[in-house]
Formats: structure tokens, C-alpha cells, sequence
């Protein structure tokens, strides 16, 4: 593959747009996701779960907000840094960011999958089916890329 005719800065401003464009496509599944987990406990038939899954909810839920936290960061980081020449680090600092609210968010989805089918099916079936979608996950955001480079 040809390198780029682009500048430094020309390629930071690439750089930051792409990543834009993937925090736009993850924040859109966190959110959902993370406004689901807070309408639960209003639920009447949350009062009847199990620690089991009064645990998974709590953890689930912090996962999310963090996957959040780390998917809008950069955001704040830009309105920071904006117009102060520092774009490569913006760019870095959100890059590394992206990536930690992606394995949050990876987290989040498979504890959600996993309160769901604990709730709804049994605890063994909860653990099957969060291990295959976990394995999944792993294998097409991180192995298959990898593969790829």
C-alpha cells in the first residue's frame, strides 16, 4: 500500500475524523444499552432478582457507564486541547480511550446477554451463551483485525 501524500497535521486531522466516526458508531450502541440498564430497577419484577443477578446488574451498569466515560472523553479532551497545536495528542490520548471503551463496552453486552438469559432461562445456560458471545467478540473486534494488519 502507497503511503499518503499528507502533511503531519493533515494526517492527524484524518486521524481524529476516522476516530470520530468510530466513537459516533460505538456511542450509539452504549447508549442504548446503558439507558435499558437504568429503566430496570423500575421494574417491578427487579425486586424479585437474585443476588446473583443484583450483582451482575451493579457490575454491568458501572461497565456501561465507564464504556460511556471512555467513548465521550474525547470529546472533553477536544474542547480542551482545541486550537492549541496539541492534535497528536489528542489524537493518542483518544485512540487510547476508544480502545478501553470498546473492551467496556464488550464487557457491558456480555453481561447484559448474561442477566437476561440468568433471568429468563438458567444460570448454566447465562454462562454458556455470555462465554460463546464473549469468545465471539474477541474473535471479530480483535483477532480477526489483528489478522488483518
Amino acid at each position: 500500500m502507497a503511503d499518503r501524500d499528507e502533511t503531519p497535521d493533515e494526517r492527524f486531522d484524518r486521524n481524529w475524523n476516522e476516530l470520530l466516526q468510530e466513537l459516533r458508531v460505538a456511542q450509539t450502541g452504549v447508549q442504548i444499552l446503558f439507558a435499558f440498564l437504568l429503566t430496570l430497577p423500575f421494574n417491578q419484577r427487579f425486586e424479585q432478582i437474585t443476588d446473583l443477578q443484583r450483582t451482575t446488574y451493579i457490575v454491568t451498569l458501572l461497565l456501561t457507564a465507564l464504556a460511556t466515560l471512555c467513548l465521550i472523553a474525547p470529546v472533553s479532551h477536544h474542547r480542551i486541547l482545541f486550537r492549541r497545536g496539541r492534535k497528536e495528542e489528542l489524537v493518542d490520548a483518544s485512540s487510547t480511550l476508544a480502545g478501553a471503551g470498546l473492551v467496556f463496552l464488550w464487557l457491558s453486552v456480555v453481561g447484559a446477554v448474561f442477566l437476561v438469559f440468568e433471568v429468563v432461562v438458567a444460570t448454566s445456560w447465562a454462562v454458556a451463551v455470555a462465554a460463546a458471545l464473549g469468545a465471539a467478540f474477541i474473535a471479530v473486534w480483535y483477532v480477526f483485525p489483528t489478522l488483518k494488519r
